[in-house]
């Protein structure tokens, strides 16, 4: 195994009831399953990666779990994430997909358990099915992912467990003041998957500017002005040189003019999924 790097990441906040979650991890969205996330997660996990993000419908949790294993990283120190798809909402049925994408991964418990989107009609039987999880001691903390300030309305208004993370695209294109506003106040930690338009806006001539002033590239621009607002960042590549780049982010900071002038860049710019008409 490759000797940690001297930029390892281990940077963290505490969730609600002071589970640390590292504030930079890798995503494994779209990495194909076999080698390729198998690599991707051992490469990073040599970095100083302690953090990785996958879910039931990525159809690579059992690599995720594979690489974690082979790593020689001990499991405790890994913070790993998946997530419940939409045809497993539901009491029952949520209970069942958890323990499946638990034998999958191979692991006894996943550090954080999300439901992937707001699926009308059973949020609320899913919601206790997930603080059903959590005592269990099946996810050591759980939230949601996708949803808008409605949606985390309802799981606040039915229930006295509040989500513990929501996880939505977030950059400075997709900059949605207040879903974020509303996890602030609630005390719920904001992930950003996407942080880097999936490439869509890394040559963006703002981005690029912002980047040459400080010396850093476009990517490591948009991870640290996630890390600036207290978000968790979750940049995904299969790409050895990539995943350390996108790692680099800790020994710089944004200054409040050029922070300025990145938060004025929402275009309501979707690179994935828009859950604003999710009933």
């Amino acid at each position: 195994m490759t000797t940690p790097a001297p930029h390892a990441i281990h940077p963290t906040r505490p969730l609600r009831g002071g589970t640390p979650i590292p504030i930079v991890g890798l995503g494994v969205y779209q990495t194909p399953a076999g080698e390729p996330t198998r690599r991707a997660v051992r490469h990073a996990l040599s970095v100083g990666y302690r953090h990785i993000d996958t879910a039931r419908i990525y159809d690579n949790e059992e690599d995720v779990g594979r690489a974690i294993r082979e790593s020689g990283v001990p499991r405790e120190e890994i913070f790993v994430t998946t997530k419940l798809w939409n045809s497993d909402h539901g009491y029952d049925r949520a209970l069942r997909a958890c323990d499946a994408s638990l034998r999958r991964l191979g692991l006894e418990w996943v550090d954080l358990y999300l439901v992937h989107w707001p699926v009308a009609h059973a949020r609320r039987e899913t919601w206790r099915a997930m603080v059903e999880l959590k005592a269990g001691g099946k996810a050591r903390a759980i939230g949601v992912s996708n949803f808008t300030v409605r949606h985390l309305e309802e799981v606040l208004a039915s229930s006295d467990v509040v989500p513990q993370v929501n996880q939505i695209e977030l950059h400075p294109f997709l900059f949605p003041r207040d879903i974020v506003a509303f996890c602030e106040k609630h005390g719920i930690v904001v992930e950003a998957y996407s942080p880097l338009t999936r490439g869509e806006r890394l040559p963006d001539s703002r981005i690029v500017a912002v980047a040459d002033a400080l010396g850093q590239t476009p990517a490591q621009i948009l991870v640290r002005w996630g890390i600036e607002h207290g978000f968790v960042s979750l940049p995904k590549s299969v790409r050895p040189k990539r995943i350390e780049e996108n790692a680099e982010v800790f020994g710089f900071t944004i200054p409040a003019e050029h922070m300025k002038t990145l938060d004025a860049l929402h275009e309501d710019l979707h690179t994935s999924w828009d859950p604003t008409g999710a009933p």
